[in-house]
């Protein structure tokens, strides 16, 4: 792989535009190599002599030498400007041919190279303020363990003290407020790393860097134990533990309810469960600082060692020395000197190790480092087979119903009103997990973050090959159900069908759920428990914090409206029809039509509550009309389903007007608030100003392709419940299908916005909270 393409898929997605815009200084060097090229009319001179040389001397022209490198060609400089540095190289040789074309390249790089070190202070800036902080909730929690295993022990006999930051902030490298003139190395300088990278063939080149470097005394190496003896820590009394409230952030429903009534941090009460909840929570905010850290690290190397690239495609080209000179200012910039990064990291290593791993280096290292996950090539085995089985069984139930003339049969009506709805709830399933699992794939093809937005554990996160595996083994089960299902004769004397046949939908439910709610760990067991945890949330609306997977999963539910009517169908068929003769009498139950109209609009009442949890805790104007938006939806649904059960002018008329301000409000929202599409004054007109896919006409087709499939919804109110050579049911399962297809659109897009967000902002984390609240004044130590 070319390292362009390896520096794209290295880059962290949010932070994108501040890394170094490596491709647009290879297209200045295309340039540079054209202007380097002779004229027509002197290669052609050139190549005559060529010629006539080598026939003059053939013995001699069998050795050939590479062109002499040129001295040194830039001179660099640091200028202050004020509390800032700017980092300049000078081209002197811009009298020669191609010249100017160099200089625009110099000028260019300098640009990247100081936009990156300007990112780069401002995060290790705000990491080392962080690390303060984390280092007083430390402190707190430290001697919270103690009270509580000793009760008894005075508040002023507890002297530990864990200093993350250390003196990082006025350390040798003082690279965040001054100039950096010398910087102390631990370890290897970035010239040996980019030697391991770019293999042997550099081996030579980068060893004589590196002599030329260390002998002009640029970075000097000190041992790890001599920096440690310049920060030895002493330890702080910690007597501002009483005046410490513990964190209640509203949640949880219990955390809610709590500060609904307290409306005030509490008090720490020096118990063992406070003591718990503290460790986890700080637990956390130490794996997402560490995971900071090495990704600030990883940034800092990626970009040097794009630099070192860039500068050797230059040497290249003009055959010219400036590795040397540029890489001696980048080792002096902040960019080159990571010995703050390396300092914290090791601080919390130490200390993470110390108190949340009883010093078993191991497991402490084994929970901070970010998790990968890995690819199985079983699992892209099994999918294929699972799904070309699926293409087979269709093949086969298509042949059963057309020797079997099925769709003449008696018991067509019979089947359609019984059986059909009973498999189209997994067939609902099977579509959607399908959608996703394409959405997974372009989410990946284009860099959208999904992990980062859904919160999703490291490591165990699903791809698209996984959901495509799930997707296939169920529709797999589901059509075997179903082929095994197609007998319609029926015994003449008893009028019945056999109870074991008649089973199978009920079996299979029952199969479904057992291994959604399994205990061990087979078929993605965290997964599994992601999605009981979030469907719990949802069922807590309004005492749980909203999250983008809580309102992401909350709009998934209400394209599966028809889903969850067939699961009631489940419940009355099994439970109070007569299955053995596939009959039922459900239309005629009062109790059936109200959870007919309860189950349609409970996904869209969580989200109404979700958007009201959002409006108290973001103070959004913007969730009010979300919620409203939401709110009409109940409506149309409780006019809608009114029709379908009284059939009146009246119902009709109001189901018809409900639906289409539902629809308009819908799509309205869909397209330019949740797809930010539709800015008349963006760069991309009617679009907006970035955009993943390079091809605009596809956010076109998205648009009417979501209108259209909007309409689609408003079917049963304009009369066209029924159809000659449709039946009722499979008419429905159409418009649940069209219904899915459109959410599968809708995620991408969706997502896409929110990662365009994410990117504008830098944010590549999410903030985690902390457990202790307290006064600066009162916890002062003097």
């Amino acid at each position: 792989m070319k390292f362009g393409k390896e520096f794209l898929s290295q880059m962290v997605p949010e932070w994108q535009e501040a890394y170094l815009d490596y491709n647009n200084l290879k297209a200045v060097l295309a340039e540079v190599s054209l202007s380097k090229q002779p004229k027509a009319s002197d290669a052609s001179g050139k190549l005559k002599r060529k010629v006539s040389l080598y026939r003059a001397f053939s013995g001699l022209t069998g050795r050939r030498h590479s062109p002499r490198m040129q001295d040194d060609a830039i001179i660099t400089n640091i200028v202050q400007n004020g509390s800032e540095e700017s980092y300049q190289s000078m081209f002197f040789m811009s009298s020669d041919q191609g010249g100017e074309n160099e200089v625009v390249f110099f000028r260019r790089l300098d640009y990247e190279f100081n936009k990156v070190v300007r990112f780069y202070k401002k995060r290790v800036g705000e990491l080392i303020v962080e690390a303060e902080e984390l280092s007083k909730q430390m402190d707190i929690l430290v001697a919270l363990k103690i009270k509580v295993e000793n009760p008894d022990v005075a508040f002023e006999d507890v002297n530990e003290h864990v200093d993350l930051a250390g003196s990082v902030a006025t350390s040798t490298c003082n690279s965040i407020n001054g100039r950096v003139s010398d910087c102390i190395f631990e370890g290897r300088s970035h010239l040996e790393i980019t030697q391991e990278v770019e293999g042997e063939d550099d081996a030579a080149s980068v060893d004589e860097d590196i002599e030329a470097k260390e002998s002009k005394g640029h970075c000097r190496k000190g041992s790890r134990g001599s920096i440690q003896a310049t920060q030895e820590l002493r330890p702080a009394s910690l007597d501002f533990l009483p005046h410490v409230r513990i964190n209640i952030s509203p949640e949880t429903p219990a955390s809610t309810i709590k500060y609904m009534v307290a409306r005030s941090k509490a008090r720490l009460s020096y118990n063992k469960t406070e003591l718990r909840k503290s460790e986890e929570l700080m637990t956390r905010a130490l794996i997402q600082f560490y995971q900071k850290l090495q990704v600030l690290k990883g940034y800092s190397f990626l970009n040097t060692l794009a630099i070192s690239k860039i500068l050797k495609k230059y040497e290249k080209i003009t055959s010219r020395k400036v590795s040397k000179v540029y890489l001696d200012m980048v080792d002096k910039s902040p960019l080159g000197c990571t010995i703050e990064l390396t300092r914290l990291i090791e601080r919390v290593e130490a200390a993470f190790i110390k108190h949340f791993a009883n010093g078993n280096r191991r497991k402490g290292m084994d929970i901070l480092r970010r998790k990968i996950r890995r690819e199985r090539h079983g699992i892209t085995f099994f999918s294929g087979f699972f799904f070309g089985c699926a293409l087979a069984l269709i093949v086969a139930i298509i042949l059963v119903i057309h020797l079997r003339d099925i769709f003449e049969s008696e018991g067509r009506n019979q089947y359609m009103n019984n059986i059909f709805p009973l498999y189209s709830f997994f067939g609902f399933i099977i579509l959607h997990l399908m959608i996703y699992s394409a959405n997974i794939y372009f989410w990946r093809r284009y860099r959208v973050n999904y992990t980062f937005m859904f919160g999703l554990k490291q490591g165990t996160e699903l791809g698209h090959r996984e959901v495509f595996f799930l997707s296939s083994g169920l529709a797999v089960l589901t059509l075997a159900c179903v082929l095994s299902h197609l007998d319609m004769e029926i015994d003449p004397e008893t009028k019945s069908y056999e109870a074991i046949t008649e089973s199978i939908p009920l079996a299979l439910l029952t199969a479904v759920l057992l291994i959604i709610f399994c205990p061990f760990n087979i078929i993605f067991r965290s997964s599994r428990f992601f999605l009981i945890r979030s469907a719990f949330r949802l069922v807590c609306a309004p005492f749980y914090k909203v999250t983008m997977e809580d309102f992401f999963l909350a709009d998934q539910l209400t394209s599966q409206v028809q889903a969850f009517r067939s699961l009631e169908f489940y419940i009355c068929y099994y439970g109070w029809g007569d299955f053995i003769r596939r009959t039922n009498s459900c239309s005629q139950s009062k109790i059936f039509e109200a959870f007919y109209f309860v189950v349609a609009i409970i996904p869209y009442w969580i989200r109404t509550l979700q958007c009201i949890r959002r409006l108290i805790e973001d103070k959004d104007v913007k969730h009010v009309f979300n919620g409203l938006k939401y709110f009409s939806t109940i409506v149309a649904i409780a006019m809608r389903t009114s029709n379908d059960l009284n059939m009146g002018l009246t119902w009709r008329t109001l189901a018809l007007v409900s639906s289409v301000v539902a629809t308009i409000s819908g799509t309205y929202w869909d397209i330019v608030c949740d797809w930010g599409l539709l800015r008349r004054n963006s760069k991309n007109p009617w679009l907006r100003d970035k955009l993943l896919i390079s091809n605009k006409s596809v956010y076109f087709a998205a648009i009417v392709l979501n209108v259209l499939l909007r309409l689609a919804w408003m079917q049963s109110v304009l009369g066209f419940r029924e159809a000659p050579f449709i039946h009722r049911q499979a008419l429905i399962a159409i418009v649940a299908v069209l219904e899915i297809i459109r959410r599968g659109i809708w995620n991408f897009f969706r997502l896409e916005n929110e990662h365009l967000n994410n990117v504008g902002k830098y944010r590549a984390f999410n903030s985690v909270p902390l457990p202790f609240n307290y006064d600066n004044e009162e916890t002062r130590t003097g």
